[in-house]
């Protein structure tokens, strides 16, 4: 199968997973506990689509994405947040220690991307390629900053026995790895260019098919009730290690009161 008509073919499967996503979140009743990821899914598939119908060298086209990337960028970090504050339901106080950090990530990884993009701009540059490299930069600054939050938390959850609904661990693996996929994407098409845009493309639109389809058949009301951990310790050492995690998040909540 050519490559254009594979990727075609992957694109349709995550927005058709996409959309029977939202109908199975909305019987379940589960869009209510991933409230943000539930707006993500309905907004992604109506957008899916207008790419998938508009000519991707139009001005219609470049217009459509300037106007939506910051949506899609205030989505993607209101599902991080989600996310952590899933996993760390009982431990407020490490979550808002890490939400200010995510706040001054987001800011440091964003303000030094724009400040590498301005080398590069110059007077005689059309306004359109302009807005669009800031457009670029800023995304790729904020697509990187949560990527790194991203690998602490799956680095939190692989130290720590917090135990977890099966939903919270299925949605925060699948999650990781369809956020990294597309930040590895934007990295590749950086250094490549136009070099290897249909390897790249194949490989993030594969991928996020695949997790598509992961959220749908994966995430239901059973495994709300499904309690498991992401490590395995010895009885003593997991209630040794979840005291110093609860005397830590304690602490954390002291200082947050002062």
């Amino acid at each position: 199968m050519p490559s254009h008509a594979l990727v075609l073919f992957f694109e349709w499967v995550s927005l058709l997973a996409a959309g029977l996503t939202v109908v199975n979140l909305l019987r379940s009743g589960l869009y209510r506990r991933y409230r943000f990821f539930f707006v993500y899914l309905v907004f992604r598939v109506p957008y899916g689509i207008c790419l998938l119908v508009l000519d991707v060298k139009s001005g219609l086209y470049q217009k459509f994405w300037t106007v939506t990337a910051p949506l899609f960028w205030l989505l993607y970090i209101l599902v991080v947040f989600e996310l952590c504050g899933l996993i760390l339901e009982k431990h407020k106080g490490l979550y808002t220690l890490g939400r200010w950090a995510m706040y001054f990530g987001i800011a440091v990884a964003v303000t030094l991307s724009l400040l590498s993009l301005f080398p590069h701009i110059t007077p005689a540059m059309p306004q359109r390629t302009r807005i669009m490299g800031y457009v670029y930069a800023t995304e790729r600054g904020v697509d990187f900053s949560l990527a790194i939050f991203i690998l602490l938390i799956l680095f939190f959850l692989s130290r720590y026995p917090v135990p977890l609904s099966r939903n919270v661990v299925v949605h925060s693996v699948v999650f990781s790895l369809f956020f990294l996929s597309n930040t590895i994407g934007l990295l590749l098409h950086s250094v490549f260019g136009m070099q290897l845009i249909h390897e790249v493309d194949m490989l993030f639109t594969g991928t996020s098919s695949a997790c598509m389809v992961a959220w749908l058949v994966l995430l239901n009301a059973r495994g709300e009730k499904v309690q498991v951990t992401t490590q395995h310790f010895g009885r003593g050492d997991e209630e040794r290690i979840l005291l110093q995690l609860d005397a830590l998040n304690d602490t954390l909540l002291r200082a947050s009161r002062k």
